[in-house]
């Protein structure tokens, strides 16, 4: 996927289904929720004018960046045009299967992330697949002109 089918991607898209934004653990610091990946990327998103659903059967109820979370991509009854995916390659299958089922048109697996099968999948469903790449990191890219890993978090 190059640059220019990237920038398409997300100039044409509107919402993010985010799989795997952390809450908030019993006893941690809240500060350290903002400073999570998953969690700075749904920020900087929303930012920049996303409507970003977290996603994590863990949390569902909870809210995370005013946003309620799901506990599952089938429980968003809204269209998501990207399905961006923090966790461990090995369920990037399970998730191209939902991702498929809801009609998503993108399924990202973000920085260090790849399966060869959620990709097959992906293109059996006519859904583009972008893996190894950070969404946010991408934006910036394209849009910001500027590349630092992870911006000054903001209270």
């Amino acid at each position: 996927m190059n640059n220019n089918e990237i920038k398409k991607i997300l100039e044409n898209s509107k919402t993010i289904a985010m799989v795997g934004v952390s809450s908030e653990k019993k006893g941690e610091d809240p500060k350290n929720l903002k400073r999570k990946p998953a969690n700075v990327v749904m920020k900087y998103m929303q930012d920049f004018g996303y409507k970003v659903i977290p996603v994590n059967p863990f949390a569902a109820g909870e809210t995370i960046n005013g946003e309620v979370v799901v506990k599952d991509l089938e429980d968003i009854n809204i269209p998501i045009d990207i399905v961006d995916v923090f966790r461990p390659s090995n369920e990037a299958t399970g998730i191209a299967k939902k991702t498929a089922k809801i009609g998503s048109k993108v399924l990202w697996l973000q920085y260090g992330l790849h399966s060869d099968e959620a990709e097959k999948i992906s293109a059996n469903s006519k859904i583009q697949y972008i893996s190894n790449k950070c969404i946010k990191q991408e934006y910036q890219k394209l849009f910001e002109k500027s590349n630092p890993v992870f911006p000054v978090v903001r209270n």
